[in-house]
């Protein structure tokens, strides 16, 4: 007769790659029910876009059956419970909000709402919790991309976000006429910033992602200065004007104490669809380049496809695009993030807690 203790001492020989303890220690084991010679494992882990629930069911099976003989099926359920940023001192909390995420660029024209839009509508679609905060107040392009349009409402307390593809959404684009130009000085920048972080009713998020505008301004530094941010993630083109203005917003980052989860490349090539042939329209190797020299992680490439641009005007993320190979390269970035994102949790929680 299979024993419950029996398979749960088998599965502290199974080690989560990435966060280099074993499942039984990190508490991921759930459950485990025995039904005959059959038995199911549930396993809680750190972030539902998890890319690594396939190597974690190779590894149960293997332990499994190397060591219980007549074993029967073998089940791996997977829930998740992403775990909480460690807080900032003298930061105020987002209520609701476990990571925050910036997004930033040290210029504009290179693809960072797209970038950030897709992050959040691939979390979402991977069962994480998402909001978007459109951060950008003299550019706000994530309600166009997103494809939602509307007013919030408030409930007395807190302002009702908008919602589309399972993302809760905030910009200044609702609110405002759409032709206006805003002419703002920066206190009055600070206050609708602060508004729409604090006075939102985000609910209950795994990840907030803000979408910076780009550069190092008074958007930047308030966000960077007042929030406990998780971490930034810069985007970049390949070529070297694009690094040149990105290492200032690395150094801003480091300088306010903000982590950096990575650097996304963006346009990293153009591939023709009739023939095949790359052409490195912007130059090669700027992310690698960059990360190396910060020391940091290339999270992903993004090539540029007639896609983005085509669904990015119609307000459907590309990320939605199931089975196509952008859609592929942008749900393993989210990937890669999430996972990034839960090991420093966990490296925080073991050296602070």
């Amino acid at each position: 007769m299979i024993k419950k203790e029996e398979i749960i001492k088998l599965l502290s020989k199974v080690d989560d790659p990435e966060l280099k303890k074993d499942l039984v220690s990190l508490k991921m084991v759930k459950d485990v029910e025995i039904k005959g010679n059959d038995i199911k494992v549930i396993i809680t882990l750190t972030t539902p876009a998890c890319p690594l629930k396939h190597v974690f069911t190779r590894d149960i099976e293997k332990v499994i059956r190397e060591n219980i003989k007549d074993v029967g099926k073998i089940e791996v359920e997977f829930d998740s419970n992403v775990k909480k940023s460690k807080g900032v001192p003298g930061k105020e909390e987002i209520p609701g909000v476990k990571n925050s995420i910036a997004i930033t660029s040290g210029k504009g024209g290179v693809g960072k709402s797209t970038v950030s839009v897709n992050l959040a509508v691939s979390l979402s679609m991977s069962g994480a919790k998402v909001g978007i905060c459109d951060c950008d107040i003299y550019g706000p392009n994530v309600p166009m991309m997103m494809g939602v349009d509307g007013r919030p409402y408030t409930d007395g307390k807190k302002i009702i976000p908008l919602e589309k593809h399972g993302v809760k959404v905030m910009s200044i684009d609702f609110l405002v006429d759409k032709n206006a130009p805003l002419i703002w000085r920066g206190p009055m920048l600070h206050g609708i910033i602060r508004q729409f972080l604090y006075d939102v009713d985000w609910g209950e998020l795994d990840y907030l992602i803000l979408d910076l505008p780009p550069g190092t301004g008074d958007a930047q530094l308030t966000i960077a200065q007042s929030l406990p941010l998780m971490g930034g993630i810069v985007v970049s083109t390949p070529q070297e004007v694009s690094l040149h203005d990105v290492r200032k917003a690395i150094m801003m980052f480091k300088k306010l104490n903000v982590p950096i989860i990575g650097i996304i490349e963006n346009m990293s090539y153009f591939e023709c669809p009739q023939c095949g042939r790359k052409s490195y329209l912007f130059g090669k190797g700027g992310g690698e380049k960059l990360s190396k020299e910060f020391n940091t992680e290339l999270l992903g490439k993004i090539p540029i496809y007639e896609d983005i641009r085509e669904l990015g005007d119609i307000g459907k993320p590309p990320v939605l695009e199931e089975g196509k190979e952008i859609s592929k390269i942008l749900m393993e970035i989210s990937q890669k993030i999430a996972a990034k994102i839960s090991v420093m949790n966990y490296e925080d929680e073991t050296t602070f807690n």
